[in-house]
């Protein structure tokens, strides 16, 4: 009886200690919200609304950072970013870098292997999808001088940078076998890419060029990702200089390869990274929505087969993210919209329990919580 006593003491102790540690993982998980002011010259809620909102949500769950933008006018950012730092939650902004700032600066387009434009996608004010050369320095400089312009007296901590990417297959492969410009020409070059001889290939072997395994196509998203991965960190340079945090918009890895992001690399200049996981989400980054565009463009490759974007996917994901070199805040879309993006507290609960069992520390509320119903949040409770 005494043994037994004493084995049922350390069982307790064991239970008790697994208890706790528990419990404190699920103290420790934070939220990160994001909110879309509107597009750079309308703005979409008023900023007392924002605070509001806001406010209500901080008292449900723990919120740590508010990512915001990119409506250009300064004044609601500097009123918001009071209330947040009063309640000492980070204020972000979020900008777009390689698509969007065409429209108030001059850029240079990004071309495909033949020099032609990938085709565009309009989908609301503001994210057009247009998108311009990774290389360029002019880019990079006209990116850094919007937010010298525009945001850099207003208060924020950091800033969130989306669309370092190529265009997807969106546009079809076109938008994959970019940016072909003179100058990236000569970057793939350096690298060991023969562009003349990747666009033979693509034109001689048509989809089969896509198939899994064929070490042409490889050795051009592998090059396509370092340009990418070299123009971000000279971004995330200038910004770590000022004392700023560097967060990431990043494609689910399913797809990231093709738009030239390479986990690994960008990781290692970011603060905190989100992928977007978005299981329901019928456009743009949509898991589901950028696998068909691909299985639509590329017929015929190999090495591609039908998916389910279900738990089992989303856990499968989550892995391959949690070697990710900074913090993970992996992005589950709570806003619902009728057209493109129908989620429900089921789904949001089960994606966000995905996340807390794959041992993060939180998530990013995406992509607008003013368009998320109550029920979306409170459902984290």
């Amino acid at each position: 009886m005494k043994h037994f006593l004493i084995i049922t003491a350390a069982a307790l102790a064991l239970l008790c200690a697994s208890a706790c540690k528990q419990d404190k993982a699920e103290k420790d998980f934070n939220y990160i919200v994001q909110v879309f002011t509107g597009g750079w010259n309308n703005r979409n809620y008023e900023t007392a609304d924002i605070i509001a909102r806001i406010d209500t949500l901080s008292r449900l769950i723990p919120i740590e950072k508010v990512i915001i933008g990119w409506n250009l006018d300064p004044a609601p950012y500097k009123e918001i970013g009071e209330f947040l730092h009063s309640k000492d939650i980070q204020m972000i902004l979020w900008l777009p870098v390689f698509s969007e700032t065409g429209e108030i600066t001059d850029c240079e387009l990004s071309v495909d292997l033949w020099g032609k434009a990938p085709a565009s996608y309009a989908l609301q004010e503001g994210e057009n999808f247009t998108f311009f050369c990774p290389s360029s320095e002019k880019n990079i400089a006209g990116f850094i001088s919007i937010y010298e312009t525009w945001f850099a007296d207003c208060g924020f901590d950091g800033v969130f940078i989306d669309k370092i990417r190529s265009q997807s297959f969106l546009a079809g492969t076109s938008g994959i076998l970019s940016c072909g410009c003179d100058r990236c020409k000569a970057l793939y070059a350096e690298k060991g890419v023969d562009i003349d001889g990747i666009r033979h290939a693509c034109e001689t072997q048509g989809d089969a060029f896509f198939s899994k395994g064929n070490r042409q196509l490889d050795s051009f998203l592998k090059a396509k990702a370092e340009i990418v991965s070299e123009s971000v960190g000279k971004i995330c340079d200038w910004f770590h200089d000022k004392g700023m945090i560097v967060g990431m918009d990043l494609y689910a890895p399913l797809m990231a390869e093709f738009v030239g992001q390479d986990y690994e690399a960008l990781s290692q200049m970011a603060d905190f990274i989100k992928p977007m996981l978005y299981r329901r989400t019928e456009a743009p980054a949509g898991i589901g929505f950028e696998y068909r565009l691909m299985k639509d463009s590329i017929p015929e490759a190999e090495g591609y087969p039908e998916i389910v974007t279900d738990l089992e996917f989303l856990k499968d994901q989550l892995e391959y993210i949690s070697h990710a070199s900074c913090d993970k805040y992996p992005g589950i879309e709570v806003n619902y919209r009728e057209e493109f993006a129908r989620t429900d507290p089921d789904y949001i609960k089960e994606s966000i329990q995905a996340v807390k069992d794959a041992g993060f520390s939180g998530a990013v509320l995406s992509w607008d919580i003013m368009l998320a119903p109550d029920s979306h949040i409170s459902c984290l409770q």
